[in-house]
């Protein structure tokens, strides 16, 4: 077998998708923590069993597959990085961020961003600087950030206000935008659920977690949605456990 035909099949097998039948319809579904009123002590408990399957199934690889690149070209060139995770939870992604960025000989300045100050608090220790604000508005300046992500915060929205977030992810961004989300599956949703007992998720964190599978997006539904919001062509990825990235440069 040559070399080519070996580059060709192995092309072939990651456009691999699941059959039809293994694809549930995407769905809304009401995810219990998105009521403003939720009690803040159990926010805060669900963001820390979202933060163990972050790490355990693939929800920070995704990210970290998007971002070793950069931290590799911002060596080469000497640079310092700056990086906002919108949505950040417990700050577990941009923790991460700077410790690969540091192993990489790269300094990386990390700000993450929750809707309200209690939520914000909770993400202090992990995202560096930790900052109040709406994801539809970012509070701040147009390039003024090197690389923006959001980690299974896009199935949240609606169609209308998923494209405004994608939208002020790229006004931000000088270097990167990166969109990881949860990519929707049967099995994803039935493997959470039975996991979820393992571990010893809150119940709501249980229930929103199988809501968030069916909010989830396919390959196509991502790129097609950051075309529809930036007019560009993003670099769409399956990513293990169950997730997908897409990355693009805003300039």
């Amino acid at each position: 077998m040559t070399r080519s035909t070996r580059s060709t099949r192995s092309t072939r097998s990651m456009r691999l998708e699941w059959p039809a039948f293994a694809v549930p319809s995407r769905r809304r579904g009401v995810e219990l923590l998105d009521d403003p009123l939720a009690d803040p002590a159990i926010a805060l408990r669900s963001l820390r069993d979202v933060a163990l399957s972050n790490r355990l199934f693939g929800g920070v690889s995704a990210v970290l597959a998007e971002l070793m690149p950069l931290f590799r070209d911002a060596h080469s060139r000497r640079t310092s990085l700056s990086l906002l995770d919108v949505g950040t939870g417990l700050g577990d992604i941009p923790a991460r961020a700077t410790r690969e960025a540091a192993t990489s000989g790269v300094a990386l300045r990390t700000y993450g961003l929750e809707i309200n100050h209690g939520l914000a608090a909770g993400c202090r220790a992990g995202a560096g600087t930790a900052i109040a604000g709406s994801a539809l508005a970012l509070p701040f300046a147009d390039r003024s950030v090197d690389i923006v992500t959001c980690s299974q915060v896009l199935h949240h929205f609606e169609a209308r206000e998923a494209e405004m977030l994608i939208a002020e992810m790229q006004r931000v961004a000088r270097v990167r935008v990166i969109v990881a989300d949860i990519r929707r599956a049967w099995l994803a949703a039935a493997g959470l659920w039975a996991a979820s007992f393992a571990l010893g998720f809150h119940p709501i964190s249980r229930h929103d977690g199988v809501v968030s599978v069916f909010r989830g997006f396919r390959r196509e539904e991502l790129g097609a949605l950051v075309r529809a919001a930036t007019g560009r062509d993003a670099l769409v990825r399956n990513r293990r456990g169950f997730r997908v990235t897409a990355s693009w440069s805003p300039a």
